[in-house]
Order: structure tokens, then C-alpha cells, then sequence
């Protein structure tokens, strides 16, 4: 809306008229678009937005199934399957990065506990056994995976409808998700590309350029809306569930849009 001289209406600040002036081609934002779903992995999405957008992705389209499939297998549970996916795809990505192969296999062992706990008679001992065999020999060499072990371990003794705000966390889907994230920025890295979507990056500067803004005393308004970043966000939004839809597996929470560009 432009400004108004109504006197219900309040006027623009002159930072609002700048920014309303700012026309980014819509090629661009398409672009954006596109590098978000090829990162962030909706193939599906990405080939139908595409055609849609009358664009060329930069990237094989193809070649991100390979993440997708990991994170299918983590958001699944099925954590052996996703690090022997890995490892498929490249075994450095795990050799180089100790604290992401202990967050997996701690996932894997709350996917254990998880399934022994689901009946009062289960069988603990699978759960036991992989954190004597697989975690035990990695605590000692940093006080953090000591302690993550110790926290996972402590699932097995308090009932999971009890649990204190500081285990609860470990049986969240969150977990699934958070880690799920680690897998596809560290397998990027080892590709070469960026960790992270341009979109998310601008969102950031954003955010780094209001803060500066306002600790320098500059005249901005009270709150900051630049429009842009909603307008891209309901097209990624839109592409990613359109994607969802052609078998693509969500990501992020629910299904929806990145919370950090919603």
C-alpha cells in the first residue's frame, strides 16, 4: 500500500519509501527459489518449479536424491541405514567430522531405548550393548560426548512420560530433524557447496543489518518490514509443499516453510 495523507492512515518513514522503490527482478527470486529447494533438498519440488519458473537449475537435480534418501532414513529412525548411506556416498564426511558421527550413533542408540521402551517388558540389552560397543570407546576423547552418552543413557531408568525438561529433548522429533540438517550441510560442504541457501543467508544479513542499524541509533522504523523476504518465503513455502506432494520429504517442522524465512 502506498503512503497515505488519511489521517487514519499512518505516513511511510522515509526508510519504508527506499526500500518500496526496490524492484528485484522476478528471475532473481525465482533463482532464490530454486537454490533454496536444491539445498535444502526437494528435488521434486525443484524440477516442478522449474518448468513453472521457465528456469535452468545450476545444479543435477538428480544428484540431491542422494540426500534426500539420508534424510528419509533419519527422520525414519532407520539411523544405520542413513550412516551406511553415508558412507556410500563418502566415507570422509564421517571420518572427518567425530562430533556428527557421535550424533548419529547417540541417535541411533535413542532409537534403541526408544523401541525397548515402548513395551514394560522390553529387552534393553541391544540398547546396552551398542552404547558398550559403539559410544563407550568415542566418551573419553571429548567431556561433550561423555556427557551426551551419560543423558542418553538415563532414558533407560526414568519412565518416558516422566522425563526431566533436560532428557525430554532426546525423544523429540526435533532430534531427528536437527541432526538430519548437520548430514546435508556437512554432505554439501564435502561437495563443495555452500552449507546453507543463499535465501537463508540474506535473511541473516538482514537481521545483522537491523541490529547494527539500531545500535548505531539510525533513524529505522520502529519495526523493520521489507516484504521481500515474506514474498520469497511463500514461494518456497508454496514450491516446497507442491514438492511434498511429488514425493519429496519435508525437511523442516511440520512440513511448512524454514521457521528462519517464515
Amino acid at each position: 500500500m502506498s503512503p497515505s495523507s488519511s489521517t487514519t492512515t499512518p505516513t511511510w518513514h522515509h526508510f519504508e519509501r527506499k526500500v518500496d522503490e526496490v524492484k528485484p527482478s522476478k528471475t532473481d527470486i525465482n533463482y532464490l527459489v530454486m537454490d533454496y529447494l536444491i539445498t535444502n533438498g526437494y528435488p521434486a519440488a525443484a524440477k516442478k518449479f522449474a518448468v513453472e519458473a521457465n528456469i535452468q537449475p545450476k545444479t543435477d537435480v538428480d544428484s540431491v536424491q542422494e540426500r534426500v534418501d539420508i534424510r528419509t532414513a533419519i527422520h525414519s529412525g532407520n539411523i544405520q541405514a542413513a550412516i551406511e548411506k553415508i558412507n556410500e556416498l563418502n566415507p570422509q564426511i564421517l571420518d572427518e567430522n567425530p562430533s556428527l558421527h557421535f550424533a548419529l550413533l547417540r541417535l541411533q542408540l535413542v532409537e534403541l531405548i526408544r523401541s525397548c521402551s515402548a513395551s514394560p517388558d522390553g529387552d534393553i540389552s541391544p540398547a546396552l550393548e551398542f552404547a558398550t560397543s559403539q559410544l563407550a570407546p568415542r566418551a573419553p576423547t571429548n567431556p561433550q560426548f561423555l556427557d551426551d552418552l551419560e543423558r542418553t543413557l538415563a532414558l533407560l531408568i526414568f519412565p518416558t512420560e516422566t522425563l526431566t525438561p533436560s532428557l525430554a529433548p532426546l525423544l523429540h522429533p526435533n532430534l531427528r530433524k536437527d541432526i538430519a540438517t548437520s548430514v546435508n550441510e556437512a554432505i554439501l560442504q564435502s561437495q563443495g557447496a555452500r552449507k546453507e541457501a543463499r535465501l537463508r543467508n540474506l535473511v541473516k544479513l538482514r537481521a545483522w543489518a537491523e541490529q547494527k542499524a539500531r545500535e548505531a541509533k539510525k533513524d529505522v522504523p520502529e519495526k523493520l518490514d521489507l516484504g521481500l523476504t515474506e514474498n520469497i518465503a511463500k514461494e518456497a513455502g508454496d514450491a516446497g509443499r507442491n514438492g511434498a506432494s511429488n514425493n519429496d520429504t519435508v525437511m523442516t517442522n511440520n512440513g511448512d516453510i524454514d521457521p528462519m524465512i517464515s
